[in-house]
């Protein structure tokens, strides 16, 4: 059985973690309500745009071309990998490694065999994972989340874009944890580009509706697309970061739970050690004092 000293300080050391995970789970909670009014308010907006753009897609009827919607031969992949800059998420940053790693093995075996895969990592974890691991990764977008907002994110998207326009890539794809509540962040896998054109059904409500557009609508397209796309990053990483601290949040609460039930346990072993060492102590006294008045 362990010593008073012993199970006193494993007590002492737990009290300490249990108060850094309760601080952590109220640091996440307060995070988690600012980024979720983000991304609630990004995702309309991203909606509205899309819809817009495949509106005038449908009414113009083919007529326009446009780089990013150029499909090729898939030779040179891009990957772009959204985690965090920080750890204690639970499997929140596991989740994105698994989700690339099984891409790259269902999907892009042959490109990743001839050397023709990069990953473009936003944020360290991706970044420090998949380096370990053997991938080609770019790392130079991975200080995003110390300042969030659209103008830091844009210089990702802008380099995959320009990427795909150079022909430097062949096809580009997104992989981040969207949000649905605090408990639970789904990992989605999106073509980023080329552009995937709608259904006909879901363009059929573009044609009842005739609209007159200045300027053009195919300069209103060329206009749209490359927003379209730094916009659909964008989304992506707030999905990403508000899909994390509710990560962090639950698994900081978890841990704290554990620390409790440990304590518990802990206080039980310490009172039954110090109850066996205090009758230990009486019964040597009593058999000390019997020696005495036998003589």
């Amino acid at each position: 059985m362990a010593s008073l000293k012993e199970v006193r300080g494993r007590i002492t050391s737990i009290s300490s973690t249990q108060q850094i995970t309760k601080a952590m789970k109220m640091v996440a909670a307060a995070k988690l309500r600012r980024a979720q009014d983000n991304i609630m308010r990004m995702r309309p907006y991203a909606q509205r745009l899309g819809g817009i753009l495949t509106n005038l897609s449908s009414m113009a009827e083919g007529s326009v071309t446009n780089i990013y919607t150029e499909k090729r031969d898939v030779g040179k992949v891009l990957i772009i990998a959204v985690s965090s800059d920080r750890g204690l998420a639970g499997a929140f940053n596991s989740n994105i490694i698994k989700g690339v790693v099984s891409l790259i093995e269902t999907k892009y075996s042959a490109q990743q065999a001839a050397g023709n895969v990069t990953i473009l990592a936003i944020g360290r974890k991706a970044l420090e994972a998949l380096k370990k691991r053997g991938y080609n990764v770019n790392g130079d977008f991975t200080g995003v989340f110390s300042n969030l907002s659209f103008d830091t994110v844009r210089g990702a998207a802008e380099y995959a874009m320009d990427g795909f326009a150079k022909g430097q890539f062949d096809q580009i794809d997104l992989v981040y944890n969207e949000f649905k509540n605090v408990a639970t962040q789904v990992v989605q896998i999106e073509q980023f580009l080329p552009l995937e054109e709608k259904p006909a059904e879901e363009n059929a409500s573009a044609m009842l509706v005739d609209y007159t557009f200045e300027p053009s609508k195919e300069e209103i397209i060329q206009e749209l697309i490359p927003k379209s796309l730094k916009i659909q990053v964008y989304k992506a990483v707030l999905e990403s970061n508000a899909s994390e601290h509710g990560a962090r949040m639950t698994a900081m609460d978890k841990a704290t739970e554990n620390a409790g039930e440990l304590l518990k346990e802990l206080k039980l072993t310490y009172n039954r050690t110090r109850q066996a060492a205090i009758t230990k102590e009486i019964l040597e006294i009593v058999g000390g004092a019997e020696a005495l008045a036998s003589k």
